[in-house]
C-alpha cells in the first residue's frame, strides 16, 4: 500500500496535511464509516481523494453540485488521474458510455448525482465498478431536518446493501448536532469515526449593520477595505443593479446569477478569480467549489434564511488566513420578511397540486407517461404562460422533489460532443467527394483523441480557431457532417432541466406526507428565528454564536467582530465586576434564565458591561449560555 504522504506530494504538491485531514484519511483506510465536518475551504476533497489513490478500485463520489463535479473531474484529469462524472441531463447513450469506460479502464473516481443511484442503468453497471470507497459530499442533504434536504440521498443506505463492507465517508461543511446524528442514522453508520474541525475563523471579523441605504454602505465598505470582494443578493435583478451602481463609483464590478448562459458565467467567474474584476455581485449560485484564498470582504446585502447558508457564504472570505470581513446589512423590513418566509417556503397541498398540473400541461406529458424523462424547462416562460407566482412555483417544485415526484435543476450544462459513426475507409471516401468538409474532419481527428470510440467533449470555438474560421460556420459544418451520418454531434445544452421520477398521474392524486412536511416547516421557522437572533444580537461574540449553533462550544471570543469591539469599548471597574459577577450567579442559581430576561433584571446596568461579565463567567466554566440564549449555572 502506498504511503499517503507520497500520494499527497506526487499529485497535490503538498508536504503536509491540513488539520484533521490525516486523522480522517486514517479512519477511512481502517475501513471505518466516517463523518467529517469541515468548514468551507477546509480541504474536504483531499479526505477521500488521497485514500482512494491508496486503495485499489474506484471511489464513488455522490454530490448534488454539477459545477463542483465537473471542476473536480477536470482537476483530477490535470493530475493524470482517470475520473468521470454522470449528472442530470446526460443522454442514456452518454451515461452508458461513461459506465463502460469506468468499468473497463483504470478509473479511480466516478462522480454521480444522487438521482442517478435510483436508475436501472446504475444498478445494472454497479457490480462491475469495483468500488472500494463511497464518499458522500454535502451529506447534510440526507437529513429531512437539515436546510437542504434531498430525498435521493436517502437511497444511499440501500446502495450500501449492494456493497457490503465498503466504507462510507460523509462530508459536510455545516450541520447542527441534530443533523449530524441524522446523517449517521440515515447512512446506517455503526461505531463511526466522527471528526469536527473547529468552526472558529480567527481572522474573520463578523458584523451586522442596520442601515437605511445598503448601496451607500456597500460603497463605503469596498472603498475602505482594499481587495477582492463578494456581494451576495437574494434576487438576480439586484445583482445587476448593485453592480452598475458600484461601476458608477469607478469600482470594478460585475454581476453573476444562474440565469446567465454558461459561457458568460465562466467568463465573469474567471475575470474575478484573476482579479480583473474586483467585486462580484451575485446570488448564492456563485461560490461553490471556487477556491480563491484572497477574498477580503463578503457582504450580504440581504439576510440569508439560516446560519448554515450564512456561515458557508461568509466563510469564502479570508481563506489565506489574513484579516477579512463578513458584513451583513439589514433593515427592519428584511427581518419581517424573513419571519413571514415559512408561509412562502411551504405552499399548501392545493398549490402544489396546481403547479404539478401546470407543469404536465406545459410539457404536454400524457397521463401514465414521462417517467425517467428529462425535459427542457424554461421557468420564466412557464411562469408567464400560466400566470403563476414565482415563489409558490419554485417551492411547490421543491416540495414535489422532496416527495420524489420530479426534480428541477436550473444549473445544467452539457458541453458539445462529437463521435465518428463511420469507419476510416468510409470516412476517406466521404472526404474525397466532399472536399469542403475535409478541413473540419481533419481538425477533429487531430484535436481530439478517442473520437472514433466514444463521444468526446469538444469546443466549437477551439475548432474554429484551429481552422481560422468563424465559429458559426464551424457549427454549420458539424451539423452537416451529422446530417450525412459521418459524426454524431450533440450541440452544447445549458437550458434548465425537469426530470420526471414517476409517470404522470392526476393532480388530485398527488400525495404529500403532511406530517413530515409540517415538521420541516417547524424546523425552518426555528432556523429563521436563530438567524434573526444573530442579526439582532448586540453583545455576544458573533463567532461564538455561530460555533454554538453548530455544537462547537469551545470557541473563544474572537475580539474582532462588531460586538467584541463594542465590548472592548465598555470599561468596567473591579468593584462593578465583582458586584455583577455575584448578582448573575445568584440569579441563575436555581433556574435557567434567558439572556433578555437576565439583562432586564439587571436594570440600570449597561448591556455591554453585563455581557463582559457573562463572557468571563462562561469562559471560566461557571455558567453555560446555549445557542438560543438560555443561561444556567454549571
Amino acid at each position: 500500500m502506498r504511503d499517503t504522504y507520497d500520494i499527497l506530494r506526487q499529485y497535490w504538491g503538498f508536504d503536509a496535511f491540513r488539520p484533521l485531514q490525516e486523522e480522517i484519511i486514517k479512519s477511512v483506510l481502517e475501513g471505518k464509516d466516517t463523518l467529517a465536518l469541515m468548514p468551507t475551504g477546509g480541504g474536504k476533497s483531499i479526505c477521500y481523494q488521497v485514500p482512494a489513490m491508496v486503495k485499489d478500485g474506484l471511489c464513488l463520489v455522490i454530490s448534488p453540485l454539477i459545477a463542483l463535479m465537473k471542476d473536480q473531474v477536470e482537476n483530477l484529469r490535470k493530475k493524470s488521474i482517470t475520473a468521470f462524472a454522470i449528472y442530470s441531463g446526460m443522454s442514456r447513450k452518454e451515461v452508458i458510455n461513461v459506465f463502460k469506460v469506468a468499468t473497463e479502464s483504470n478509473c479511480k473516481f466516478l462522480y454521480v448525482s444522487p438521482e442517478r443511484l435510483e436508475t436501472s442503468l446504475f444498478k445494472e453497471y454497479l457490480p462491475g465498478l469495483d468500488i472500494s470507497l463511497i464518499a458522500v459530499d454535502e451529506a447534510h442533504c440526507i437529513s429531512q431536518w437539515g436546510y437542504d434536504f434531498r430525498p435521493p440521498y436517502l437511497r444511499i443506505a440501500s446502495l450500501r446493501e449492494e456493497l457490503p463492507g465498503i466504507p462510507v465517508l460523509a462530508l459536510t461543511a455545516s450541520a447542527t448536532p441534530d443533523v449530524q446524528n441524522d446523517i449517521c442514522d440515515k447512512l446506517t453508520f455503526s461505531n463511526p469515526g466522527i471528526f469536527r474541525q473547529s468552526f472558529e475563523r480567527a481572522n474573520l471579523s463578523y458584523s451586522a449593520f442596520k442601515v437605511d441605504s445598503k448601496i451607500n454602505k456597500i460603497i463605503e465598505i469596498v472603498q475602505k477595505v482594499p481587495g477582492s470582494s463578494i456581494v451576495y443578493c437574494k434576487s438576480r435583478k439586484r445583482t445587476k443593479e448593485i453592480s452598475e451602481l458600484l461601476q458608477l463609483q469607478h469600482i470594478s464590478s460585475d454581476f453573476y446569477h444562474a440565469g446567465l448562459v454558461q459561457e458568460e458565467r465562466n467568463k465573469k467567474q474567471e475575470a474575478w478569480i484573476n482579479n480583473k474584476t474586483r467585486v462580484i455581485v451575485c446570488t448564492n449560485a456563485f461560490g461553490m467549489g471556487i477556491d480563491k484564498p484572497d477574498v477580503r470582504i463578503v457582504v450580504h446585502a440581504d439576510v440569508p434564511d439560516c446560519l448554515e447558508n450564512y456561515y458557508q457564504e461568509a466563510g469564502r472570505a479570508g481563506r489565506d488566513g489574513k484579516t477579512s470581513y463578513a458584513v451583513l446589512l439589514y433593515d427592519e423590513r428584511d427581518l419581517q420578511e424573513l419571519k413571514g418566509m415559512a408561509s412562502l417556503r411551504f405552499p399548501s397541498q392545493e398549490d402544489i397540486r396546481g403547479v404539478y398540473q401546470s407543469v404536465a400541461n406545459y410539457l404536454q406529458i400524457p397521463t401514465g407517461g414521462g417517467e425517467g424523462q428529462y425535459y427542457d424547462f424554461d421557468i420564466s416562460d412557464f411562469l408567464k404562460k400560466f400566470n403563476l407566482n414565482s415563489h409558490t412555483t419554485l417551492y411547490s417544485l421543491k416540495a414535489l422533489e422532496q416527495e420524489s415526484w420530479l426534480s428541477f435543476n436550473e444549473q445544467v450544462f452539457l458541453p458539445s460532443s462529437v463521435m465518428f459513426t463511420v469507419n476510416k475507409g468510409s470516412l476517406y471516401e466521404f472526404e474525397k467527394s466532399n472536399p469542403q468538409l475535409e478541413p473540419c474532419i481533419k481538425t477533429l481527428l487531430r484535436a481530439y483523441e478517442g473520437i472514433f470510440d466514444q463521444p468526446v467533449n469538444i469546443s466549437e470555438k477551439v475548432i474554429a480557431g484551429l481552422m481560422k474560421e468563424d465559429a458559426e460556420k464551424t457549427k454549420k459544418q458539424l451539423i452537416e457532417l451529422n446530417r450525412f451520418g459521418i459524426i454524431e454531434y450533440q450541440p452544447q445544452k445549458d437550458t434548465p432541466q425537469l426530470y420526471l421520477s414517476r409517470n404522470r398521474i392526476k393532480a388530485e392524486d398527488i400525495t404529500i406526507n403532511m406530517q413530515a412536511y409540517n415538521k420541516r416547516k417547524d424546523q425552518f421557522q426555528r432556523r429563521v428565528k436563530q438567524m434573526v437572533n444573530y442579526v439582532n444580537e448586540e453583545a455576544a461574540c458573533r463567532s461564538r454564536i455561530i460555533g454554538s449553533y453548530f455544537g462547537d462550544e469551545h470557541i473563544r471570543a474572537c475580539g474582532i467582530c462588531d460586538n467584541c469591539l463594542r465590548q472592548k469599548a465598555a470599561t468596567i471597574s473591579k468593584e462593578e465586576f465583582e458586584t455583577l459577577h455575584h448578582r448573575i450567579i445568584n440569579m441563575v442559581k436555581y433556574e435557567s434564565l434567558h439572556t433578555k430576561e437576565l439583562l432586564q433584571k439587571l436594570n440600570g446596568i449597561k448591556k455591554e458591561k453585563a455581557w463582559k461579565v457573562l463572557e468571563f463567567l462562561q469562559a471560566e466554566n461557571k455558567i453555560h449560555v446555549d445557542s438560543t440564549g438560555w443561561v444556567k449555572l454549571k
